[in-house]
């Protein structure tokens, strides 16, 4: 696939997670920021990079411990999110507009490299990776965590792309969340990685709930809710509904969706 399908397809993403309000799926990364953060551990005054930061939740966990943090993100929406959450809690995060394919950054510029359920989402992933390893200082650290094949990410992508079938020579995100995937694109310019599979849960008041927050506030499923005809509209929201039902771990009638990823920690080179 040549580069210039690599810009459409990253333009039709753009559009895609402007949709909504991301902000409203991200509450449930939280408590995975905060484990990626403590996993990587940076320290005060050392500069931190959050890569396709959404509205921040990564950035704003590791600016909590007194480091230098920016915050990426292609879609103006998100980083105006981010601002204002940032300037609420007096956190002093740099917030910018940029592509995790085409970071604004030197060469070694970040002790720490973080991304939570974003940089796996760049269409093209070896560009992505090695962005990550350009701008992170030798020595420094990458700390990832994203979907994996399997439970309910796997099950959740797959539903969508039955409807939507992703561009052909895409990659799918889900790659990044395998071993092999993970070693394959960081490749030889890391000294270590060591993947660790984890569980968070995600609340909700109920499944119908969780599937209408989904519907009402996440962009890809936004997307393919406006373009379906009304029964395959139908059909994905019960599938969905039946994926939320199928990790629900509560018994009282609320949901508590138990979701395995897989976080990625290496060292650079």
């Amino acid at each position: 696939m040549n580069e210039t399908d690599y810009i459409g397809i990253t333009e039709s993403q753009k559009e895609t997670w402007a949709t909504g309000d991301f902000n409203e799926i991200a509450r449930q990364n939280v408590v995975m920021a905060e484990t990626l953060v403590e996993t990587v551990d940076p320290h005060p005054g050392q500069r931190v990079l959050d890569v396709a930061c959404g509205s921040g939740t990564a950035a704003l966990v590791a600016e909590r411990r007194y480091c230098e943090v920016t915050g990426i993100d292609y879609v103006p929406g998100l980083i105006q999110r981010a601002t204002a959450r940032a300037q609420a809690n007096r956190q002093p995060v740099d917030f910018r507009v940029g592509d995790a394919q085409d970071m604004p950054f030197p060469d070694d510029s970040f002790d720490v490299v973080l991304s939570v359920y974003g940089v796996q989402f760049a269409p093209d992933q070896e560009r992505a990776a090695r962005e990550l390893l350009r701008v992170c200082k030798p020595g420094g650290k990458i700390g990832l965590m994203g979907p994996i094949p399997e439970g309910w990410s796997g099950d959740w992508f797959a539903a969508h792309a039955e409807y939507m079938p992703p561009p052909p020579g895409v990659h799918s995100p889900l790659r990044w969340g395998t071993d092999e995937g993970s070693e394959e694109l960081l490749g030889p310019g890391i000294q270590s990685i060591e993947n660790t599979r984890r569980t968070a849960l995600q609340y909700y008041r109920s499944v119908n709930h969780a599937v209408e927050v989904f519907s009402t506030y996440f962009g890809p499923t936004i997307r393919a809710l406006e373009e379906l005809d009304p029964v395959d509209q139908e059909s994905l929201l019960d599938d969905l509904n039946t994926i939320m039902s199928r990790y629900n771990r509560a018994t009282d009638g609320t949901a508590i969706v138990e979701n395995e990823y897989l976080q990625t920690a290496a060292i650079k080179a």
